[in-house]
């Protein structure tokens, strides 16, 4: 059933006067088109996609998130099909290319979108700072707390850290400034500008255009200050950002065994992610990485370092999205713990 719907919207050919063949195996190879992928597998055991997570994870939840079933615009009314990976569907359709508003996490409404908003309603995370803020008030900033627990801003948040301090992606500290929306050059200022938009492969042969003398966009770098602090600004920007998150990731352990009294570790694959690190030797086992075994000795300033942390975990590319609002995160959470743990902070720079 839901090919005959892309069928019956998808164009003949794309505007490159690619054919519908071509098109449709781009899109079958892509992240939104495998059926096998757990983005739209989870819920098959229940057999239906839940109207919280439909949107994004059914063609048909995200047809209803629209309003191009008929139901009312930005918002799920029902539960969606299972086995419905983001088709032809979502973003041909009248009501898609009308779309140019998305509101985030933190309530903020983002208008002027055009060809970004449908990517956008997906790609901005579930949760932004001001939620860590709302959890973390009022208690001690290094009480351990059980009303405390690790928060997921969830996957792929590219659009969150496009827009910065704009939308408020991240958690920002009191009394800090913070990037906003990253502004590139305007050929390469939108989703679909970078991003094939049937692969969602980067198309990196405009970046090496501009930028010369660099074969990957991750050597690219317009800003030559070492802020990651180990002496080494050869690589690109990518390379600072991979620094200072190591760096907070032994500064989040260092604290969680000093000041929580219980060690932590990072599984990248394992939800809830911080896992208790039984044996101590700063890695999380697959024995370690189950459930039971979360990480449950929250103080607020580990949860705003930890939150951090998947943030810019979550967005591989944050070094093209916005590098400065990368750094800026890393940067303070680094700072914040230094209130407690030995941290020389004097190496590392802000941007």
């Amino acid at each position: 059933m839901v090919v005959l719907v892309w069928l019956a919207v998808a164009p003949a050919q794309s505007q490159d006067g690619e054919s519908l063949d071509a098109l449709v195996e781009k899109w079958l190879a892509s992240p939104h088109g495998d059926y096998h992928s757990q983005s739209f597998t989870y819920w098959n055991k229940d057999g239906e996609v839940p109207v919280d997570c439909a949107a994004c994870h059914s063609q048909t939840g995200f047809l209803d998130y629209l309003g191009a079933d008929g139901s009312a615009s930005g918002v799920v009314d029902h539960p969606a099909v299972i086995n419905a990976p983001i088709g032809c569907a979502s973003c041909h359709t009248s009501a898609a290319h009308a779309l140019d508003s998305v509101s985030f996490p933190s309530g903020v409404t983002v208008d002027g979108l055009g060809s970004s908003a449908v990517c956008t309603v997906c790609h901005q995370g579930r949760l932004s700072g001001d939620d860590i803020s709302t959890a973390t008030g009022g208690i001690d900033e290094d009480e351990v707390s059980g009303d405390l627990a690790f928060m997921n801003v969830h996957y792929g948040v590219a659009a969150a850290v496009m827009r910065g301090s704009d939308v408020r992606g991240g958690y920002q500290y009191p009394g800090k400034t913070y990037a906003g929306t990253f502004a590139h050059v305007p050929n390469a200022n939108t989703c679909v500008a970078c991003h094939d938009p049937h692969t969602t492969q980067v198309e990196t042969d405009g970046c090496i255009s501009c930028h010369r003398g660099v074969e990957d966009p991750r050597d690219i770098r317009m800003r030559h200050t070492d802020f990651d602090g180990d002496g080494d600004n050869a690589g690109g920007i990518h390379a600072e950002i991979l620094g200072l998150h190591g760096d907070l990731l032994a500064a989040i352990q260092s604290y969680a065994a000093e000041i929580s009294d219980a060690s932590i570790g990072y599984a990248p694959g394992t939800y809830p992610y911080f896992f208790q690190d039984s044996d101590g030797d700063g890695q999380i086992g697959d024995d370690e990485a189950a459930y039971p075994n979360r990480y449950q000795s929250w103080t607020p300033r580990l949860l705003k370092a930890a939150y951090n942390y998947q943030v810019v975990k979550k967005d591989p590319g944050g070094y093209v999205h916005n590098p400065a609002y990368m750094l800026q995160l890393l940067h303070d959470s680094l700072e914040d713990l230094s209130a407690q743990v030995d941290i020389d902070m004097t190496a590392y720079r802000r941007p």
